[in-house]
């Protein structure tokens, strides 16, 4: 039994040993393990750091953070309680059944600013300081003071103030927004939730984008966002937002969340547009807004059908559905059908692009323009012009404000758009006689005065000039039927 049984386990231990010993062989020719399908060892690295390899350093926030919130306020606005009378049913139904009255309660609220000059020039959003009758600032040492309004402009939600001091004042440097990079690392400098001045981080998750929160306010508004994973909080509203080396990039202005809380995303006002807006209401007391003169199809919100009808969802670029006559873009030649492409070597894809281009340059101002027609790259000098398609600066109570409240010339789009042939559209009531006497909200579109049109607000103050009791007739966009309000205008501002 044993004679037959030896021979197979010696076999078999001659059999492991010389299969051992080829293994090992294998193992330490290769220096590692094959792959049957490429014959190549697997790239198997260690985990350990040998201090060669190149790698960017970590982002520190540091030094940004000391400087930048050392020139963030603190703001807090009261509103008084006033009487509101309802004269949306006319002076006849007035007279009838008496006009209704609402009670609106005194108001406290807060946001944030930043310091851009040592002479204590502030910049804000306008949702911030909007209707307040008095506005205390706080400085990150304590110090407060009252701040004066020095001008607002509803449409970017920007918004100047000014305080006196006897020594210069901590403040920030604007930065160039356009530079500003997908991936950016960024901090959020604020007042959230009535907290001291804090530093939250993130980074740059998309730019030109429009979340539509400034038409709340204007009929004109103007949104090319930076957005951030930044964390901001009510209170936030007119902070910094601030690159790593403590340059302003952006002012806080809004958060996408569905409790009024942070839920991942914060919008913010780029520098660019922030400087550009802030320069004119120092200047020139009115934000000096220029026109190309055309008018678009936005693909964020054209329906299938129109993009796939203009062939938007083939070409790059915005459709040009209409150029105003004698506009800078009609005399440079653009036309219906061109898809403009770039402003300026910016590429531009939607309204946000556009706006957030033009926003930063002023009436006389030549732009250059790129635009694909019928497969050919073209390009042109366009001058900019105001609503009245000049060159003029308009200052102050020249660009159209009367009695204390603001108006504009509705555009030729609002004109098709709501079957009228004239009107103006109230951009800001203000806190005068105006608003006072009427009530009149923003937006209103006046189509007339006393019976008689206006297309103008030269009509409107010729009409004012020579009339005590007048009546104002128009319409709000979106809501049926037309509004009358009665105004007095003698003895007025």
């Amino acid at each position: 039994m044993r004679s037959r049984l030896f021979p197979v386990i010696a076999t078999a231990s001659i059999t492991s040993i010389v299969t051992l010993f080829a293994a090992s062989r294998l193992m330490t020719s290769n220096n590692g393990f094959l792959l049957p399908e490429t014959n190549r060892p697997l790239p198997v690295n260690h985990v350990n750091y040998s201090g060669t390899a190149s790698a960017a350093p970590p982002a520190s926030f540091e030094i940004a953070a000391e400087s930048s919130v050392k020139a963030v306020v603190h703001i807090k606005t009261a509103t008084q309680a006033k009487i509101i009378t309802d004269n949306s049913m006319g002076d006849v139904f007035s007279q009838l059944f008496g006009q209704r009255q609402y009670y609106i309660p005194s108001q406290q609220g807060s946001g944030s600013g930043v310091v851009i000059s040592p002479d204590g020039y502030i910049v804000t959003n306008n949702h911030v300081v909007a209707d307040a009758s008095d506005v205390t600032v706080t400085f990150n040492d304590r110090y407060t003071a009252k701040a004066k309004v020095i001008g607002a402009d509803p449409s970017t939600d920007i918004a100047v103030l000014k305080v006196d001091g006897d020594s210069e004042m901590p403040f920030m440097e604007f930065g160039n927004s356009d530079d500003v990079k997908l991936g950016q690392w960024v901090l959020a400098v604020g007042f959230p939730l009535n907290l001291d001045a804090t530093v939250t981080a993130g980074i740059v998750s998309a730019k030109g984008r429009s979340l539509g929160v400034n038409k709340q306010r204007s009929v004109a508004a103007i949104e090319s966002f930076i957005q951030t994973d930044a964390a901001v909080n009510p209170g936030n509203s007119g902070g910094a937002l601030v690159n790593t080396t403590g340059q302003l990039v952006g002012i806080n202005s809004a958060i996408a969340s569905p409790t009024g809380s942070y839920a991942g995303y914060s919008y913010a006002i780029p520098a660019n547009i922030v400087r550009k807006v802030v320069n004119d209401l120092m200047k020139y007391g009115a934000v000096q807004r220029a026109y190309m003169g055309v008018e678009y199809l936005d693909s964020r919100s054209a329906s299938p059908e129109d993009a796939s009808r203009v062939g938007l969802d083939k070409t790059e670029g915005v459709y040009i559905t209409d150029v105003r006559p004698n506009s800078g873009a009609a005399k440079a030649g653009l036309r219906k059908g061109d898809f403009i492409t770039h402003i300026n070597g910016a590429p531009v894809n939607n309204q946000a692009d556009i706006q957030g281009q033009i926003a930063r340059f002023r009436p006389g101002d030549n732009i250059n323009v790129m635009y694909n027609r019928g497969g050919r790259s073209l390009s042109a000098s366009v001058l900019l012009t105001n609503l009245n398609g000049t060159t003029d600066i308009l200052k102050g109570n020249a660009s159209g404000r009367l009695l204390g409240a603001s108006f504009r010339p509705v555009t030729s789009s609002e004109k098709a758009s709501y079957g009228i042939d004239r009107g103006i559209v109230v951009t800001d009531p203000g806190t005068g006689s105006f608003a006072k006497q009427t009530q009149m909200q923003k937006g209103f579109v006046i189509t007339a005065i006393n019976n008689s049109p206006v297309g103008s607000v030269a009509d409107l103050q010729q009409i004012l000039s020579g009339s005590g009791n007048v009546q104002i007739a128009g319409f709000y966009p979106g809501i049926q039927g037309m509004y009358y309000y009665g105004l007095n205008n003698k003895g007025s501002e």
